[in-house]
């Protein structure tokens, strides 16, 4: 639900009462993950998907019902191959929806309030909703806070709502997106209640060196891509405004210097584009000793042996150095800044995400993989660099 935040909280802004239908369980080959929605207004209005078109329509219903009976649902699509004309998802997988009214005077509105206020604002927030259980408690809701405040509750338990804020927490921190189950007491166990939970981090940086053409290219790519994104050069008439209208931010500063100081997580991707090495040494010193998602570096293969030489001579590892994505960019045969920022972001698409690289016609690789395949990446619109 949080990857459409933005104009739900504009709907709730503006007094308007919505239902809200949430993917929280796929399998096979799913077109969306968990977390991925739709929403329709008392006006008809819809925004947001959940099956890429598959389904939409039969969700649409579920919502006007939801809006109609103040009740929430939870349904499964899948494609049965005995009734084809049946609504279903073609690709032969399967979605979980939990439709909920957000109603106003209802009691869950608040929650929901919150939490959209919260991710379009890019704070960081975990919203907790029961998807399997009793149907008293069915989408009760509660927003957990990364300090582990919280609003809201699931039923007038107050062990349970501990239990699953501390779960909640847990993944938050994690910047994930996923289910556990509970007992209404509290205690775990396998079949009571299922809580879903969706987190909304901050969008993950991208920090590009060097104020290049190509580096423009990239920056305009990585917005696309959700990313905040920081250009680092140490050269002032480069790094300027007027050359990086996109750029969240422009920072003149010596790159490895700027670097050693600025904050940095999990999520974080490098891309050094610099091409000069008294820039890139220190640079990628400091980088590859970072517990960052991707550093990757731009250069002909000769420079990229040059570059490895080099740092082994300042004393980087042959473990921290196989962390060096270079020449930075999948094999697209790309000419253009725009070409080669492609192919940058595909290879980072590809790292996170645990992709091959291959065209898809020659791989036998599942075309959706779910967040289990991925390890421990995360899924959701800010929950992945």
């Amino acid at each position: 639900m949080l990857d459409i935040a933005d104009e739900l909280h504009r709907w709730v802004e503006e007094g308007r009462d919505f239902a809200v239908a949430t993917v929280v369980a796929v399998g096979g080959s799913a077109p969306r993950s968990p977390g991925a929605a739709l929403a329709v207004d008392s006006r008809g209005t819809v925004i947001g998907s959940v099956s890429g078109g598959c389904v939409e329509a039969a969700v649409y219903d579920l919502c006007d019902q939801a809006l109609r009976e103040g009740t929430t649902v939870r349904e499964r699509f899948g494609y049965s191959a005995e009734d084809a004309f049946a609504v279903g998802l073609t690709c032969g997988g399967v979605i979980e929806v939990l439709v909920t009214p957000v109603v106003a005077d209802a009691p869950g509105r608040a929650v929901f309030a919150a939490a959209v206020a919260a991710a379009a604002r890019g704070e960081a927030a975990a919203l907790a909703r029961v998807v399997r259980g009793p149907a008293a408690l069915l989408g009760r809701a509660l927003i957990v806070h990364p300090d582990g405040r919280y609003d809201g509750g699931l039923g007038g338990h107050p062990e349970l709502d501990r239990t699953v804020v501390g779960e909640s927490r847990a993944l938050l921190d994690a910047g994930r997106t996923g289910t556990f189950d509970v007992s209404e007491s509290g205690a775990h166990c396998e079949t009571a209640l299922t809580v879903f939970v969706e987190s909304s981090v901050p969008p993950p940086r991208m920090i590009v060196f060097g104020a290049i053409d190509f580096a423009a290219a990239l920056v305009r790519t990585a917005k696309f891509l959700g990313y905040h994104v920081t250009v680092c050069d140490a050269r002032p008439v480069f790094a300027t405004r007027a050359r990086f209208p996109d750029a969240d931010d422009i920072v003149v500063d010596w790159p490895h210097r700027y670097l050693q100081g600025t904050a940095t997580d999990p999520r974080t991707v490098l891309c050094v584009l610099t091409h000069d090495a008294k820039f890139d040494i220190p640079l990628l010193e400091t980088a590859l000793r970072l517990p960052v998602a991707f550093v990757g570096a731009m250069g002909s293969r000769r420079t990229h042996e040059d570059r490895n030489r080099r740092l082994r001579e300042v004393g980087v590892t042959e473990r921290e150095l196989a962390r060096l994505r270079s020449p930075i960019g999948l094999d697209l045969g790309a000419r253009t800044p725009e070409e080669t920022a492609l192919s940058i972001a595909a290879e980072i698409v590809a790292a996170r995400q645990g992709g091959t690289g291959r065209p898809l016609t020659d791989s036998r690789t599942p075309i959706h993989r779910d967040a289990d395949s991925r390890g421990a990446d995360e899924t959701g619109p800010h929950a992945a660099a």
